[in-house]
């Protein structure tokens, strides 16, 4: 493993935009907010028809005036194949997006302005069908300024949802320009089903916002998002931001389990073709199909990216004068390597710079941002909730081949602000002109692994109480079996000088505590690992940090 340390000026802009919609989400038992019905004098718009039928003939306009004729829907084949067409006709091409929403010379919708405007749950798409899912769209502005077009599919044929305003309900603060607007397209979509409840259905998985995506299990509340692509994240010359910009939902059958979904993703660098299945539970599983056309040759992307939040837990707690013992959607990066070997990277929040961790690998079995502390005492917070975040991990379905995991931590202050990246970047680049596909499993649940292995539960850091200017390390292990009377702690690190390692029980909670002491010396930054063996034979899996001034 090596490690890079950048400056996270590149990234500043872009997550904070993301950060806004990101850490404000609804409970997953609960009614979403976008779910209140509009105003009392606002009738509810109709219902988009399924794609194999017509719209509604519009209603004689008033006399002495011409009702405008109804927009053609577009209308098309489409399958998968078809979608790789055009995504490798479109790579040939130069890059364009459409113009935002509010457009040109027109002013930005507030935050304020933006979650006022209400989509009406009677206009969502199968709301009046016997089938398990529902689809909410959502409002194009604010900060999601790249319009969305959203095709339904019906045996075969693809036909383009239309924007209508009388879907949504308009707060009073919200200028009539954008009440009014006769927009491109969308923002996104929302996808609801029984989830908690029968007789109930909840948002589990929405789509919105460059190519993020985030969904929750049953009893969970939205946390850490996905996405469909990262590409020169953390790099100097600045992260580029692929969007969907267009998506094609298959409709399910009576009484699916199951919902297919397709997407175009775009950007300078790439065209992607993406399909996703999605199936809701007490484990969320979303399958994803993937194949990439590079414009130019693609050298830094990641697969598969996961972004977080980690402001502080017990091994930071000190810098933050804040009533909760700790604030994070994720506490560790979980890898699962090619030889087998369980790794736990303890997650941190750097006081000055990006950090880069790179974690080389062939073919990893999985990798994932976990939130492991599921006691709502470790955090004290009623409203945000963080012991109900899901972890989320991938699991590729076939062989990667060479590459590595990247982990980026970048400083915050604040908890809106998303901090925690990491994905999958492979070793070989991808020429221009030819294309790569890969294929994953995400799984949006508690704790994705068995626990055969030991595993860390938490990491303390603090001043050391014996020697000043060294730097106490404690970090708790949990075993579901007995803990054997052999055991062994290994502590190793990069740099600096590692004191008086040492292991024992606590009574108190049956965990096995490892506990050392780091003399920093002139490094400023340094990478740390521990394995505790029985009998010559991993008993844990391996805790790795890395710890920085």
């Amino acid at each position: 493993m090596w490690r890079r340390v950048l400056s996270v000026s590149c990234l500043a802009a872009a997550l904070a935009a993301v950060s806004s919609w990101a850490q404000d989400p609804p409970a997953a038992q609960d009614p979403p907010a976008a779910q209140d019905p509009p105003a009392a004098q606002d009738p509810p718009a109709a219902q988009d028809p399924p794609p194999d039928q017509e719209p509604p003939a519009a209603q004689d306009a008033p006399a002495g005036q011409t009702r405008p004729a109804e927009p053609d829907r577009p209308t098309e084949p489409f399958n998968r194949d078809i979608l790789l067409a055009r995504a490798a006709e479109l790579a040939r091409k130069a890059h364009a997006l459409p113009p935002p929403p509010e457009g040109e010379g027109r002013a930005r919708l507030t935050y304020d302005q933006y979650r006022s405007i209400r989509f009406d749950p009677h206009a969502a798409i199968w709301n009046r069908e016997n089938r398990t899912f529902v689809i909410d769209l959502l409002y194009p502005g604010f900060i999601f300024d790249v319009p969305v077009n959203i095709n339904l599919v019906v045996g075969g044929t693809a036909r383009r949802v239309l924007f209508s305003g009388e879907k949504f309900a308009y707060g009073s603060e919200v200028p009539p320009v954008a009440a009014n607007g006769n927009h491109a397209g969308y923002s996104g979509f929302r996808v609801r089903a029984p989830l908690n409840a029968e007789d109930y259905l909840d948002e589990f998985l929405v789509f919105q916002g460059a190519s993020y995506f985030r969904a929750v299990a049953k009893g969970q509340i939205y946390g850490l998002s996905a996405r469909g692509l990262a590409v020169r994240t953390a790099r100097r010359e600045g992260e580029e931001f692929p969007h969907f910009t267009d998506f094609w939902i298959e409709r399910p059958p009576e009484n699916a389990e199951q919902l297919v979904i397709h997407a175009l993703l775009q950007s300078p660098s790439v065209v992607g073709a993406y399909s996703f299945t999605a199936r809701p539970g007490d484990e969320t599983i979303i399958d994803v199909d993937m194949t990439l056309f590079p414009r130019v040759e693609l050298t830094a992307f990641g697969i598969a990216p996961l972004t977080s939040m980690f402001l502080f837990d017990e091994s930071n707690r000190a810098r933050f004068d804040d009533y909760r013992n700790a604030v994070h959607d994720s506490d560790g990066l979980q890898i699962l390597t090619g030889r087998g070997e369980r790794l736990w990277r303890a997650l941190a929040n750097p006081r000055a710079v990006a950090q880069t961790s790179v974690f080389l690998d062939d073919s990893p079995k999985g990798f994932g941002l976990l939130q492991r502390e599921r006691d709502f005492d470790a955090y004290q917070d009623a409203e945000a909730q963080y012991d109900r975040r899901p972890s989320l991990w991938v699991e590729p379905a076939a062989e990667w081949g060479p590459g590595h995991v990247e982990l980026i931590e970048i400083p915050s202050q604040r908890e809106i602000n998303d901090n925690i990246v990491a994905y999958w970047q492979p070793a070989k680049p991808i020429p221009a002109g030819e294309s790569a596909s890969f294929k994953y499993r995400l799984r949006f649940t508690d704790e994705p692994l068995d626990d055969s292995l030991a595993r860390v539960v938490d990491t303390r850091v603090g001043q050391s109480l014996n020697t000043e200017g060294q730097r106490s390390f404690v970090i708790d292990i949990a075993s579901r079996d007995d803990i054997p009377d052999d055991l062994v702690p290994e502590v190793w690190s990069s740099a600096g000088r590692v004191f008086a390692p040492r292991g024992q029980v606590v009574p108190q909670t049956g965990v096995y505590r490892v506990a050392f002491e780091l003399a920093p010396e002139r490094d400023n930054l340094i990478e740390l690992s521990v394995v505790v063996r029985s009998n010559g034979q991993p008993w844990s899996e391996t805790w790795k940090y890395q710890w920085s001034r």
